[in-house]
């Protein structure tokens, strides 16, 4: 059994190249991926401006008693024909332009003014408050790279850049399949005690949604394996990949093992806890994520496994995996590799992680991925990890 650095690595190689793009208006474009890089195509500010409302002045002049007062000027009026000479100033305001023959910004709440002069109360540094050409970027300066995650403050920098419409991958559309007789879909009525309503197929499809794709939420399949065989080929004619929850382990009704025997196995089981029995099968560009059934399994191995593959695809570089001080001893429950839920707090700025907070029984307690949760992670050569000790840790979503 192969340990999970190696599976993905596998898994990762045998990415299919992404090349589908669309264009989309800014306001469309929030959690997009820029599928190119974005750079600037003049400096930023083009010209030299104010950081506030104040006077323009020659830092030579700081020391005399009175400015006389030549002009004003307001942002967004070019002031072509007003410049300084010894002994004057203008009013100048947020975001104006500097005029000719100044170099400092006296503040307003710094100055005496009358109608005509200003008398400088409180001095400043040479160059105070002028915004430099080329202050925020310089022409030809990559300002967003190809695989970013468009937020707020980048559609801000392609909004100052004047671009309206932005170049982005198009959303891969990803179907998700619980499989299951033990399982009922939403708003079904168990016919017997042992049904229980399916929790897979709604938290993989919004972890999906996170991770950038167009999701298609199959119904519940029951333990029919011409019903799953079916409803796989026809998914996969109109999907780019398929995630299934269940049927990957060794039980009599475990058919989405014996099914993706048509397919090239990329990843056949991992030396990991909780998930050991997930598999990635591909057919060409199409590819089968099955994921275990339990619903903690199925969402850890979802992160671990189908958001490294779809970041890989888009080109998005996301960092997952931080250091925290261990609150108290771990020991492992297995041979494996683990990945724990967990809390993290900030005491002090010293990041501490614990594994206490959530509760210890078998991979279907959902509720312990609840509250913005993290995945300790024991490597698979440890047996336990000591208390004060550095560990690594995954964040979810």
């Amino acid at each position: 059994m192969k340990s999970y650095n190696d599976s993905l690595k596998e898994l990762l190689s045998s990415a299919p190249t992404w090349d589908r793009v669309e264009r989309v208006a800014l306001s469309a474009a929030l959690g997009r991926v820029v599928c190119y890089d974005i750079a600037a195509k003049s400096d930023y500010p083009e010209f030299e401006t104010s950081a506030m409302d104040g006077y323009a002045i020659k830092f030579s002049d700081m020391n005399l008693k009175k400015l006389k007062i030549i002009g004003c000027l307001p942002a967004g009026v070019k002031g072509e024909n007003i410049s300084i000479k010894s002994a004057e100033c203008v009013k100048t305001f947020t975001g104006a332009i500097i005029c000719d023959g100044a170099d400092t910004l006296i503040p307003i709440e710094n100055v005496t003014a009358n109608k005509d002069y200003i008398d400088i109360n409180t001095q400043v540094k040479k160059g105070f408050a002028i915004r430099k050409i080329g202050e925020s970027y310089k022409k030809g300066d990559i300002l967003i790279k190809k695989g970013t995650k468009l937020s707020y403050s980048e559609l801000g920098l392609l909004a100052e850049l004047g671009i309206s419409y932005v170049n982005v991958f198009v959303r891969p559309k990803v179907a998700v399949l619980s499989t299951g007789s033990e399982i009922v879909d939403i708003g079904e009525i168990p016919t017997n005690s042992a049904q229980i309503h399916s929790s897979n197929h709604i938290a993989i499809a919004n972890m999906l949604w996170l991770m950038n794709c167009e999701v298609v939420t199959l119904p519940v399949i029951k333990d029919d394996i011409n019903l799953i065989k079916q409803t796989i080929k026809s998914t996969l004619k109109s999907c780019d990949f398929l995630i299934t929850t269940g049927g990957v382990s060794v039980g009599d009704f475990d058919f989405i093992r014996d099914i993706m025997g048509d397919f090239e196995l990329v990843v056949n089981k991992a030396a990991i806890k909780p998930g050991r029995h997930v598999k990635v099968a591909k057919l060409g560009e199409k590819y089968i994520f099955a994921l275990p059934g339990f619903p903690y399994s199925a969402m850890v191995t979802c992160a671990l496994y189908f958001r490294e593959f779809i970041n890989k695809i888009l080109c998005l570089q996301e960092n997952y995996r931080f250091k925290a001080i261990l609150d108290e001893q771990y020991i492992k429950k297995s041979d494996f590799e683990e990945f724990s839920a967990a809390s993290i707090e900030n005491e002090n700025g010293i990041i501490k992680i614990s594994t206490s907070t959530k509760k210890s029984g078998s991979s279907a307690i959902v509720s312990n991925l609840n509250n913005k949760a993290v995945l300790l992670n024991c490597p698979l050569e440890r047996e336990k990890l000591e208390k004060g000790e550095v560990v690594e840790y995954i964040i979810m979503l």
